[in-house]
């Protein structure tokens, strides 16, 4: 069993459950470090009465649209939130919970970002963990160049070259599926982002030393658990009893640690 089908068996049970999605997204906010990372980069882009027109690029589970709503919240009548994804189920459920709880400065829409055409519309533009499964990943970028105002910010999160997708030559089978590539390298991402038009201002590698380990305690071996059988799955509470405190601290270690290297990236880049 690998990364992607769990995520889907856990995205299809609570996919039409209001309940039950948000303690999807707080689990997902919990236990990946990445959106601990791309929840504080926003946070230090941004503060919460900013107003701004954002796009959600491939929102997948809309676990990120659904903090940035709540987060603008109290500017709701000057921020507006469009997220997008190339898969119709993903798009209608993100639409069906959102009406559900009430955001009405949101809209959803199945958008293939290759094609996109948008032309100065969005002040900010949040891309996770998207960039990866694109081949055409510089056409990309110059879509998101051209649909940002000037001096908007784009934030990519990304697998890099070192160990990126848990594989580390180009010859490894990925854990984490449907990937185009294993991860960028800081010079591919930066020079592909400044030949769209865009000027990385900060670039942080993530899934350092101690983020690695949380991953492979939090989530790979887990799921390598739970893969080997399902009456393993029943175990796996008891697991996360003894693990849990363990994987937290290494990836609070990982957060304010300054990464040398790592598995992960956040690139933030300004339209010129």
């Amino acid at each position: 069993m690998k990364y992607d089908p769990v995520k889907r068996v856990f995205g299809d049970i609570v996919s039409r459950n209001i309940f039950l999605r948000k303690i999807f997204y707080f689990l997902l906010d919990l236990m990946f470090l990445r959106s601990w990372h791309v929840r504080r980069t926003i946070r230090k882009l941004y503060t919460k009465d900013s107003k701004l027109d954002i796009l959600d690029a491939g929102m997948g589970f809309g676990q990120y649209s659904y903090f940035l709503a709540k987060y603008f919240k109290k500017s709701s009548t000057a921020c507006t939130l469009k997220a997008v994804d190339v898969k119709d189920e993903q798009v209608e459920d993100c639409r069906y919970f959102f009406d559900k709880c009430g955001y009405d400065n949101t809209e959803f829409a199945v958008e293939d970002l290759t094609q996109i055409n948008y032309e100065n519309k969005f002040d900010f533009i949040l891309s996770v963990d998207v960039m990866e499964h694109i081949v055409e990943d510089e056409l990309v970028f110059r879509n998101f160049a051209k649909a940002l105002k000037k001096g908007g910010k784009l934030l990519v999160n990304t697998p890099s070259n070192f160990g990126g997708s848990d594989a580390h030559d180009d010859d490894d089978e990925s854990f984490i599926e449907e990937h185009a590539r294993n991860g960028y390298s800081k010079e591919d991402i930066t020079s592909k982002m400044e030949r769209a038009g865009l000027k990385v201002t900060e670039f942080i590698y993530t899934y350092g030393r101690y983020g690695t380990i949380s991953w492979r305690f939090g989530i790979k071996y887990p799921i390598l658990i739970a893969g080997a059988s399902k009456i393993f799955i029943l175990i796996l509470p008891l697991y996360y009893l003894f693990t849990l405190w363990f994987v937290l601290i290494l990836m609070r270690l990982d957060l304010i640690t300054d990464n040398k290297e790592g598995t992960g990236i956040v690139v933030v880049a300004e339209k010129l």
